[in-house]
């Protein structure tokens, strides 16, 4: 298992961004966090855990999972807010902000494709998911991009499709897609890249991936759409970025020939 650490070099996404900036930073890179935010301390209340309905009719049943619904974790990647499954061949890069340090994102890369994920807390009443969504579309619609709602493995989906061109000049487009998951009292989005955005059986180990995860919300008050925090495992054997590395922009679009389509 291989850990990677990628710092965040954009100092205009403050630590304290919305669940909705961090969506659209996810699909523009020059967002900046001038929406305001519900600072209200959420009801620490839990929900009945489990099998609540999600986007579409999704049913949780099968994953992602709260905290509260796995007995044992044996075996998953401690990274705070978020358990990870092990899996042959995965590797993880955990995304840093330059200016405070904080982690605020982990990519999983496995066999070329890849899964961004980001957790962040909830109301109590309800999910997130629904306004997420559209402030997605709205940000790939100003870039002169396109998105697509359907009904995906996770209930509602977005394929976000943006204009670019490819490493040989010719006219393409980059894309995304954008899975999401409303849980007691947490959001839990990810963001596939590579082969796993378009292609179903490529996709089928990754989504295994995000079936997975497990959600550590824990009994503290947090305001709706705060990020819950990640962290490195404390065992972890980190390496260095490569010399070129990735956008550090939390961009997925931009991340890289893998996740090009020539038109």
């Amino acid at each position: 298992m291989a850990f990677g650490r990628l710092k965040k070099n954009k100092q205009d996404e403050a630590a304290a961004e919305t669940a909705e900036e961090q969506a659209a930073s996810a699909v523009d890179a020059a967002s900046e966090d001038t929406a305001s935010k519900d600072t209200a301390s959420e009801d620490t209340v839990e929900p009945d855990a489990g099998a609540e309905a999600g986007s579409a009719g999704f049913i949780r049943d099968a994953g992602p999972f709260d905290s509260t619904e796995k007995e044992a974790l044996d075996g998953y990647i401690d990274l705070g807010a978020l358990r990870i499954g092990a899996a042959q061949g995965l590797q993880l890069r955990l995304e840093v902000e330059e200016r405070t340090k904080r982690v605020i994102a982990v990519t999983l890369d496995l066999n070329g494709s890849t899964l961004q994920l980001q957790a962040f807390a909830a109301p109590r009443t309800g999910g997130i998911w629904d306004d997420i969504r559209e402030q997605i579309g709205l940000s790939v619609g100003s870039q002169g991009g396109t998105v697509e709602e359907r009904a995906g493995t996770f209930g509602t989906e977005l394929m976000a499709k943006l204009p670019a061109k490819l490493p040989d000049g010719q006219p393409g487009h980059r894309v995304a897609r954008f899975v999401g998951v409303d849980g007691p009292r947490w959001f839990l989005r990810g963001v596939f890249g590579g082969r796993a955005a378009i292609d179903a059986e490529t996709a089928a180990p990754v989504e295994a991936l995000f079936r997975s995860v497990v959600v550590v919300r824990g009994d503290h008050p947090l305001p709706p759409r705060e990020l819950l925090p990640l962290r490195l495992p404390k065992d972890a054997q980190t390496t260095p970025p490569p010399e070129t590395p990735a956008r550090p922009d939390l961009n997925p679009l931009e991340r890289g020939p893998e996740i090009t389509e020539i038109r």
